[in-house]
């Protein structure tokens, strides 16, 4: 496990100090000078002359990154071009309201998405299992933004279940202070407490399942495949033969040995989520990363964009180094395969 935890490590630092000189060079890519686009304070401003300084502007290129690294790892991400907030604060909030919808969308995704497979795979080739795949089809093939516009029309403005905007009812008076807003309730000191966390659970009910459908399908055929295939391998077939039922076969080899194949492609499914997770916020004014993103873009904020891909994109890293130490660690196959010997 040491030698495979290394290797993985050794691939995520490389992976990580690409990703700084990506982001380094955007400051050169984007139109206007160098240092105000990495620091957020234009050429007329007094402090320029000391930020010039602090950033190396008159340094060559190595140097300039060297500072750029240092200015990054103490967290001085600069600030904003439309309206002078520090980048890292504001973003570790956007961050915060992302990661929650993300996070509570994979929970739905895999609760329900993995089951439905199982049963699927249980039932091959009947009714409920070809029910079950055309469900997840069409469940897969629609885009995100018009099953949006849907789910919409038909529970915020036919039935009048849910809100469509924001996090929370601004009357409730909840400072931010994490970004979740979940956790802001939590730790707020409203007199309203528990209205305020009903009222924030029914805003973020609707963004949390439209982002889930599309992975929850994903995981729904990717578990159906997997379990019907372990079904089909000798040592099931042996298993049924000692005359063990089809519930203990289903749960003590089928599923444990689909999962490995399954685990693999969360990667995946992160990845999908927090690109769909653009169009959601952007479409129910959810302070995220991607609305930010957006944002940002319209406005030219070259901090904001620049630090806005930076996180998105280590954000995609770090968990597939968390999957993939756990894939090794979970199943010691992976690991011998990889470092196979004679």
């Amino acid at each position: 496990m040491t030698r495979y935890l290394i290797g993985r490590l050794t691939v995520f630092i490389i992976a990580v100090f690409l990703l700084t000189v990506f982001s380094f060079s955007l400051n050169y890519f984007f139109p206007g000078d160098p240092i105000t686009n990495m620091s957020g304070v234009r050429s007329f401003q007094s402090n320029y002359p000391l930020v010039m300084e602090m950033r190396a502007g008159n340094e060559n290129i190595a140097t300039q990154y060297l500072h750029y690294l240092r200015h990054l790892f103490a967290g001085n991400w600069g600030q904003s071009l439309s309206n002078g907030t520090p980048v890292f604060a504001d973003g570790f909030q956007h961050f915060m309201a992302s990661m929650e919808l993300i996070i509570l969308a994979l929970l739905v995704a895999v609760t329900l998405g993995l089951p439905l497979g199982v049963f699927a795979a249980s039932r091959f080739r009947q009714r409920s299992d070809k029910a079950v795949i055309s469900l997840a089809m069409i469940g897969y093939s629609v885009p995100v933004f018009w099953l949006a516009q849907l789910m919409i029309l038909l529970f915020a403005i036919k039935l009048g279940w849910f809100p469509i905007t924001g996090q929370i009812n601004p009357l409730y008076g909840v400072e931010p202070q994490t970004g979740s807003i979940l956790v802001d309730v939590f730790l707020s000191n409203s007199e309203y407490k528990a209205a305020a966390f009903q009222d924030a659970i029914n805003h973020i009910v609707l963004p949390v399942l439209i982002l889930a459908i599309m992975p929850m399908m994903l995981l729904l055929r990717l578990m159906r495949n997997a379990t019907q295939e372990m079904l089909q391998k000798p040592f099931v077939k042996a298993a049924r033969a000692r005359g063990l039922n089809e519930w203990r076969v289903l749960v003590k080899h089928a599923i444990p040995n689909a999962l490995q194949s399954v685990l693999h492609q969360t990667t995946l499914l992160f990845s999908l989520m927090l690109t769909n997770s653009i169009v959601v916020e952007s479409i129910f004014n959810w302070p995220g990363m991607g609305n930010w993103l957006i944002r940002s873009i319209f406005e030219r904020d070259y901090p904001i964009i620049q630090s806005a891909v930076l996180m998105f994109a280590f954000v995609i890293l770090f968990f597939n180094l968390l999957v993939e130490l756990y894939h090794g660690w979970r199943f010691p196959i992976v690991r011998h395969e990889q470092y196979a010997t004679r």
